[in-house]
């Protein structure tokens, strides 16, 4: 009876010494991740509040007023002929450059065309209005006329549309029935069309796209600020347009 009143001992959970090891080494790299996390981003709060010396001041200043005083010049010169409107083509314009060397003007006509980051591109209308603001801000831009396969690409590939605060790429043809079926647009072919033949609906299909975000086309610019029909990078490029896009797509 006292025997069977003994109960046996509870067999202790055994956890292998190698799975030990292993939860202490995962412990030790996410501590080790951590701290490299919060070390970058402290190094990168430092490096945006770097103490700029005088000369850099200056520098900066005087680059600025060269480009607000370049920019008046590309005003008063009398319009080339690489300019001529084509009003049934799209332009298609890419900003090229950054903001170091720009005066709050360029910066400000940059904006008016939803351009706020580098490399980002935008369908636009041939008019007067749009060739004259890209004249003044010829420098940080290049443009031309997208066939429709890269227009096709664009939207296709690279597409985003925003509805109230909210992004959405374009994958289906819903969200452009939804958005755009009161203008009889609804299918991403029918923007394409629309696009591609500055259709009467250009301007609402246009603003429904957002700015393109493009890739870094290696070896295909420059950094040269001269126009593109000088060997340089910035300015109208015409049809060649497509052989950058075809790259940064």
């Amino acid at each position: 009876m006292a025997a069977a009143e003994e109960q046996a001992p509870l067999a202790l959970n055994y956890v292998p010494e190698v799975v030990l090891k292993k939860r202490k080494t995962n412990e030790d790299w996410a501590i080790k991740r951590k701290l490299q996390l919060e070390e970058r981003v402290k190094r990168r709060k430092s490096d945006k509040f770097a103490i700029k010396k005088p000369e850099q001041f200056v520098r900066e200043f005087r680059d600025k007023e060269l480009d607000f005083i370049r920019m008046k010049c590309r005003v008063k010169r009398k319009r080339r002929a690489a300019f001529t409107l084509e009003s049934n083509k799209p332009l298609f314009v890419i900003r090229i450059g950054g903001k170091n060397d720009m005066h709050p003007k360029s910066q400000k006509l940059l904006y008016s065309l939803r351009l706020r980051k580098i490399f980002n591109g935008v369908f636009v209308e041939a008019n007067e209005r749009v060739m004259d603001i890209l004249q003044k801000v010829e420098p940080f831009v290049t443009y031309g006329y997208p066939d429709m396969k890269s227009v096709k690409d664009l939207i296709y590939k690279k597409g985003v549309v925003k509805v109230g605060k909210e992004r959405f790429p374009l994958t289906n043809n819903n969200i452009v029935e939804e958005q755009l079926g009161e203008y009889g647009i609804i299918s991403l072919e029918d923007m394409v069309n629309e696009i591609a033949r500055v259709g009467e609906h250009f301007k609402e299909v246009s603003s429904f796209l957002c700015p393109f975000k493009l890739n870094n086309p290696e070896k295909a610019l420059h950094g040269k600020k001269r126009r593109f029909e000088q060997g340089g990078d910035s300015g109208n490029r015409g049809d060649m347009i497509n052989e950058l896009l075809r790259k940064m797509n």
